[in-house]
């Protein structure tokens, strides 16, 4: 755990919880980073190549991203070193929420994220019999369905409108997976043309616009392979660098770096991602005059949903979606423009102006706790 050690500042990591399991070859960490305005809440993710220093820069994120939208619970996140498309993904996952049960759902609950579904979420409730263990499950175990509700596809579109009138504007979206195409969708409702998508499969780019409801349709029965059913690929990466008016980078983090920000053809960069641009990247933009909204505000659609889930997960009742996407739409707008304001008058890139904001809220957490002078 040398990598987390190297991390630990005056916010956090708080906890650090490595697991492995020898029978299924699963190994884990949870990261709980700040709990001074709630107890830890965030995804849990499933890789190969998930890391310790990973998670706690994810845990990091995820203590801004409470704090921005001003929701009170804690920066966490977990992950599982294992290949989801493994036979032996149940087991490895009942084994990790096993051998977490002393901190799940006392100290950190779990949300869906990379690699992990709604179906996930039903198994780590039923091994832990707890309906709190985990949100994100079916509707039918009384759920809030997050990936079929697109929640945070629809708030990284909802952001975008508030700041630009997105009719007839021309977006670039990197990534169709449940954020990239959630996002799509919301975007050709709000009247924009998404004239780039891609997944690890290649990109897909028509400057006249591409069929967004024939590429849901594909990427129903087809998953990531959609983009080449649907026609000619161009290699990963393509969809960057197409002229647009508002680029979505919803796929992996540290995409974005000096020398691509220079080269960007948008007036307005909506973070779906975690953590995809480096801090020169948004130097740069702001430099050129691209508006960029953070990670933590533009893709918290997914966290004002869980405060509903969490709000109700043992409730007999269900939540109203429709209640849940008028918050997120009402939420993400205004955080959005006061990070844009705030960054003007600070005279900071938005990155900066929304750190400061969260900091700000979370220290003064801190300092009433008693966890600082």
């Amino acid at each position: 755990m040398t990598d987390v050690l190297q991390l630990m500042d005056e916010w956090g990591p708080e906890k650090v919880v490595a697991v492995s399991d020898r029978r299924t070859g699963m190994k884990g960490v949870l990261v709980i980073d700040n709990t001074a305005r709630g107890m830890g809440k965030g995804g849990t993710r499933m890789s190969p190549s998930v890391t310790s220093a990973e998670i706690a820069r994810l845990a990091r994120v995820m203590t801004w991203k409470w704090a921005g939208v001003d929701l009170f619970f804690g920066g966490a996140k977990a992950g599982i070193v294992f290949d989801p498309a493994s036979a032996g993904k149940e087991a490895a996952l009942r084994a990790f929420v096993r051998k977490l049960s002393n901190e799940v759902p006392r100290e950190y609950v779990l949300g869906l994220d990379m690699g992990l579904t709604e179906r996930d979420a039903a198994i780590v409730q039923d091994e832990l019999g707890d309906r709190g263990a985990m949100m994100g499950a079916p509707a039918e175990l009384g759920g809030l369905p997050y990936d079929e509700l697109g929640v945070t596809g629809f708030g990284v579109a909802e952001v975008a409108d508030e700041l630009m009138s997105l009719q007839g504007k021309r977006v670039a979206i990197q990534g169709f997976g449940a954020v990239g195409a959630a996002a799509a969708k919301r975007f050709t409702e709000l009247g924009a043309s998404v004239v780039a998508v891609s997944s690890v499969h290649g990109a897909l780019h028509d400057p006249d616009g591409l069929d967004v409801a024939g590429l849901l349709k594909l990427r129903a029965e087809h998953g990531d392979l959609a983009v080449k059913e649907y026609g000619s690929v161009l290699a990963l990466g393509a969809e960057l660098r197409v002229q647009c008016d508002v680029l979505v980078p919803a796929a992996l983090q540290d995409v974005i770096d000096a020398d691509l920000a220079g080269e960007l053809d948008a007036t307005l960069v909506v973070e779906g991602a975690n953590l995809p641009t480096s801090v020169a990247a948004q130097e740069v933009m702001a430099s050129r005059g691209i508006t960029v909204v953070p990670d933590f505000i533009a893709n918290a659609g997914g966290v004002v949903a869980a405060a509903f889930g969490m709000d109700a997960r043992y409730s007999p009742f269900p939540v109203n979606p429709v209640t849940v996407l008028d918050a997120v739409s009402e939420k993400l707008r205004a955080n959005a423009s006061r990070v844009i304001v705030e960054a003007k008058n600070r005279g900071t890139t938005t990155h900066v102006a929304a750190r400061e904001l969260a900091q700000e809220r979370v220290l003064k957490a801190m300092r009433l706790r008693g966890r600082v002078a």
